[in-house]
């Protein structure tokens, strides 16, 4: 019987409480992002945020990696100030999950960005973020959701990509909370689905490295997980 993955999937740092407990430092993770991924035959671990220089032993022990959804990415790392809107207060999250991305990319293992990890993946290739999407595209089309649930709007593979072997449809509607985006393309990526508004809402680079704006975990749609899984298996080798 072929083993599962193992797919690790960054997670947030903040203060909670639960139960009889009272607030303290925790890692977090909403139950959909391990659920998605256990849903299409891999098995989900949890990397809190550590050490950057701890990223490529992390990252030798898993078969795929997640870059999870959360706060905004640190401007500074892309060198500008912050806008106003911008809520950027995790920078364990920003190091380690840059480290995991870097490692990741040089070591060719399945890589998938979720909103946040999306954006960051642009960054730690050299791009920069619109901070403020709605100071750029207007209110038209609703990207960001409320604290409680997420709008749901249509993208559009670009022809050709690797998303659009995934999603062959010409348009597709997904769930989506953010209010960020790509603004400079960072290198060795290609846009690979855009939103009516121009909006880019994929992006794809070498191998399986793939970061996507909307969130997967909140939909039906499995097919950008399943990819993920399935490219961390060997591929077969050809009948002699």
């Amino acid at each position: 019987m072929t083993s599962r993955p193992v797919i690790g999937i960054s997670t947030f740092l903040l203060d909670a409480a639960w139960g009889r407990w009272d607030s303290m430092r925790s890692v977090l993770l909403p139950e959909r992002y391990p659920a998605l991924f256990q849903q299409v035959g891999g098995i989900a671990v949890m990397l809190p945020p550590d050490a950057p220089e701890h990223a490529a032993a992390a990252v030798a022990r898993l078969d795929g990696l997640v870059i999870a959804g959360g706060e905004d990415v640190s401007p500074a790392l892309y060198g500008e100030p912050a806008h106003p809107e911008t809520v950027a207060d995790a920078p364990e999250r920003d190091l380690w999950e840059a480290a995991l991305i870097r490692v990741a990319l040089a070591a060719g293992t399945p890589l998938l960005g979720i909103c946040r990890g999306m954006q960051l993946l642009n960054v730690v290739c050299g791009g920069s973020l619109i901070q403020h999407l709605p100071d750029v595209v207007g209110p038209d089309l609703e990207h960001r959701g409320t604290r409680t649930g997420y709008n749901r709007h249509a993208i559009h593979p670009v022809p050709g990509t690797l998303l659009a072997g995934l999603l062959p449809e010409p348009s597709v509607t997904v769930p989506t909370n953010h209010h960020q985006a790509v603004a400079r393309l960072g290198e060795g990526l290609t846009v690979c689905a855009h939103a009516a508004d121009g909006t880019v809402e994929a992006v794809e680079g070498p191998g399986f490295a793939l970061g996507v704006q909307w969130h997967p975990e909140q939909g039906e749609d499995l097919r950008v997980a399943r990819a993920l899984v399935h490219a961390t298996r060997p591929a077969p080798v050809p009948a002699a």
